[in-house]
């Protein structure tokens, strides 16, 4: 009569087991399938990881990060969560593959200063006409036609510097830079406007990486002022050229021409603020690659006559330099362009670049939540030894094999790549001709890094130049 109670309660219990068993299964499974926050620290509450960001070496910061948690990671800084990406996949992901997924995303102070309709904070129908337009002005048929110009000014910046003075490099760089900036921008442009509009952009840039405070006497209140009144020389600018009714070819007459499906032509401000967005995106980058260029070559004495060696058969074919450089000459310095590569990939000059996430998405079993930055460290990438050997030692050598994709990204990658790298690079082939052929230097600087924002040696590289006549 007791056993079957017994066997009852035994049948009872091993049928709960089992379905305790199959619930708890089913129950880890959802949980095992939903996404988690990439590892990482938070920092403090509220500044995050930005003092430890700051109090070193930027790159140190994040390869300190990929080495502790990994290729995907969190962290918190200037006031932001943020999910950082150290792999060409992550990164292709997020710019290219996905890029819907996530809206470019800069500081409000910095779209100020700019300008808020400058393509670059974009994405959409109005970034793709844009962007359009931009690399249609700067396309290969069409630089070819500004060699002679950009030769021109490479020659003038490199003569005033051949008296032994010291010369702070990337200065020196970033006026040379700006120069072609015009020149691709404007074509001929009237001294008094080239003037002007030197002299407010100069105080721009100035500002634009200060604390943003607007108060009269900082360089945040200058910078807004400086912008207000390159605005109104833009304007004139832009007048005059309407009235003379005449079709160029440079960028401000493909903006000035543009017209959407809908009949929609760009305004006053919109072309003013992409034509201060091309100067921006022209001038600090090409500026710091051509001050690393410099000092590598110095500092890689066979390097430096390998190129001299290259570029002296170009020189004397030219008759030493009176007849110009030929676009067929600019496409036939290979180990020249191999330093450019080399430099660009050793330097860094772009090490990241922002988005923001615009929706909640998943990537590799991780959650990135909508409204966090994420940021690809192209740095990361290129400094890699799984992708580039020995990536610490300045090797043009490297580039007689392709990278493999996607690990390569000095102009960065996908929609919202630089549309001028082409002229960046032609810019490069023609003062390190000229560079090479006329002047000998000698670097004064430490081997120290500073940022600003891009980096840059230390003070700027202050460097000697001589003739190289005179030796």
């Amino acid at each position: 009569m007791d056993t079957f109670p017994t066997t009852f309660i035994y049948i009872f219990l091993f049928l709960s087991t089992l379905l305790y068993y199959y619930i708890s299964k089913k129950q880890n499974k959802k949980h095992k399938q939903t996404p988690k926050l990439p590892p990482g620290s938070m920092g403090w509450p509220y500044i995050g990881d930005t003092l430890q960001l700051y109090s070193k070496d930027p790159n140190t910061f994040f390869s300190d990060k990929q080495k502790r948690y990994g290729d995907i990671f969190k962290t918190h800084i200037l006031g932001c969560p943020c999910v950082m990406l150290a792999s060409p996949e992550a990164s292709k992901f997020v710019l290219v593959n996905s890029a819907n997924l996530f809206k470019p995303t800069y500081p409000k102070s910095k779209e100020k200063m700019i300008g808020p309709a400058a393509l670059f904070f974009h994405q959409g129908d109005y970034h793709y006409h844009l962007r359009k337009l931009v690399q249609s002005s700067l396309s290969l048929e069409a630089i070819k036609k500004l060699i002679p110009g950009v030769e021109s000014i490479a020659i003038s910046t490199l003569d005033s510097w051949a008296n032994g003075q010291i010369i702070n490099t990337f200065h020196g760089m970033k006026k040379f830079s700006f120069e072609v900036g015009i020149l691709a921008i404007f074509g001929h442009l009237e001294n008094h406007y080239r003037e002007e509009l030197k002299k407010n952009y100069s105080i721009l840039d100035k500002g634009y990486n200060s604390f943003p405070t607007n108060l009269p006497g900082t360089a945040y209140h200058k910078a807004v002022l400086a912008r207000k009144r390159l605005g109104l020389i833009l304007g004139q600018i832009i007048n005059e050229r309407k009235e003379k009714k005449v079709l160029e070819n440079d960028l401000l007459g493909h903006l000035l021409n543009f017209k959407n499906e809908k009949g929609q032509i760009l305004t006053e401000d919109q072309i003013a603020d992409n034509i201060i967005g091309v100067l921006f995106a022209a001038q600090d980058t090409t500026a710091s690659a051509l001050t690393w260029i410099l000092k590598y070559l110095h500092d890689n004495p066979k390097l430096l006559e390998a190129v001299k060696e290259e570029q002296k058969t170009i020189y004397l074919s030219n008759e030493k330099g009176k007849k110009g450089l030929t676009w067929a000459q600019t496409r036939n310095m290979p180990f020249t362009y191999k330093v450019i590569l080399e430099s660009l990939r050793m330097a860094s000059i772009v090490s990241f670049t922002f988005r923001e996430a615009v929706v909640d998405v998943e990537y590799n079993g991780y959650l990135i939540p909508k409204g966090w930055k994420v940021m690809p460290l192209f740095r990361n990438i290129h400094h890699n030894p799984e992708y580039f050997n020995e990536p610490q030692s300045f090797d043009p050598y490297r580039f007689e094999v392709a990278p493999k994709p996607n690990t390569y990204m000095p102009f960065g990658n996908g929609s919202h790549s630089c549309p001028g790298n082409e002229l960046a690079k032609l810019e490069m082939l023609i003062l390190i001709h000229h560079l090479v052929n006329k002047l000998r230097w000698e670097v004064l600087g430490s081997g120290e890094v500073e940022y600003s924002p891009f980096p840059v040696p230390k003070n700027g590289l202050p460097a000697r130049f001589y003739d190289r006549a005179g030796q």
